[in-house]
């Protein structure tokens, strides 16, 4: 069923949203992506390869996302900030098209609940 609705998630989402293509070239960045990486250069990273943004081990898992898609998801923690970062295939028409990496602040007291 489709709707009339235009819903641009990704610009409004509260955390960073960051796309390459399976090159690695970073083809989409939301405001919260380029806030974020401002020190990096912002919005002119858009058409650079993300794999020059990632220190290894990051780089190799990145490559290896690219050439096989997989999620990725872990934790990091930087000047006492925590966040979630989720890697994962980004597809268009059932085909592979790159990865999107998606990252927010986690609330260290968040609760945790065992769902039966």
């Amino acid at each position: 069923m489709q709707n009339n609705w235009n819903v641009d998630w990704a610009e409004e989402f509260n955390g960073a949203i960051t796309v390459c293509d399976r090159k690695g070239i970073i083809v989409y960045m939301n405001r919260r992506s380029i806030e974020q990486f401002h020190k990096y250069g912002g919005a002119d990273l858009l058409g650079s390869n993300l794999l020059d943004c990632h220190p290894e081990p990051s780089k190799t898992k990145l490559k290896e996302m690219l050439e096989k898609p997989v999620d990725n998801m872990y934790t990091t923690e930087k000047d006492g900030v925590t966040k979630i970062i989720y890697q994962t295939p980004w597809y268009q028409e059932g085909m592979f098209r790159g990865v999107i990496e998606i990252s927010f602040q986690l609330d260290t007291s968040m609760p945790h609940f065992f769902r039966k």
